[in-house]
């Protein structure tokens, strides 16, 4: 872990609803939550912003959680109390989409938000991105492959920066 990420970085996992049971406190990005709580019914979120998913890597239903207190899994709009990976969301912005696989033809670099990627764009669709810096929330896209983020088309509907870091 980095001293950066420890600083901006503090959650606590709790199994059970309104803040009960077993408990893990968090400062760093991990891999496998599931090996310190085998549920998480209720997180709050006292330093920065993290992107938990139900599964390992980034798989499965994902959700945004910026600072606050989350006494039960529908609080994050989840449907299950799995919560696997979970790292912390850091960094300055910038993203570069391109309309071809590969980060192929015409290049857009996005630093801000941009809720209708259609209406300020005039491009059949973006087919691959590289992030320049920070983390940002895209809706129906593609990396390389649309398989590589679970999209079912290389349509971006919005862009979105992740700003509440501490």
């Amino acid at each position: 872990m980095s001293l950066c990420k420890h600083l901006y970085c503090r959650s606590f996992f709790y199994e059970d609803k309104s803040f009960w049971g077993c408990c893990y406190e968090c400062s760093s990005d991990h891999l496998d939550l599931q090996s310190y709580v085998k549920q998480c019914n209720s997180i709050q979120v006292e330093k920065g912003s993290w992107m938990v998913s139900e599964k390992p890597n980034y798989s499965g239903h994902q959700y945004f959680l910026k600072r606050g207190d989350y006494s039960d899994f529908q609080k994050w709009l989840s449907l299950c109390d799995s919560i696997r990976f979970c790292p912390c969301i850091m960094g300055a912005y910038g993203v570069m989409c391109s309309m071809k696989k590969e980060l192929q033809g015409q290049m857009l670099e996005f630093t801000d938000n941009c809720p209708s990627v259609p209406g300020y764009i005039h491009l059949p669709e973006i087919c691959s991105l590289n992030v320049l810096g920070g983390s940002w929330i895209l809706y129906e896209m593609e990396y390389r492959r649309v398989l590589d983020c679970g999209a079912v088309n290389a349509k971006i509907v919005s862009l979105q920066r992740m700003t509440d870091l501490h």
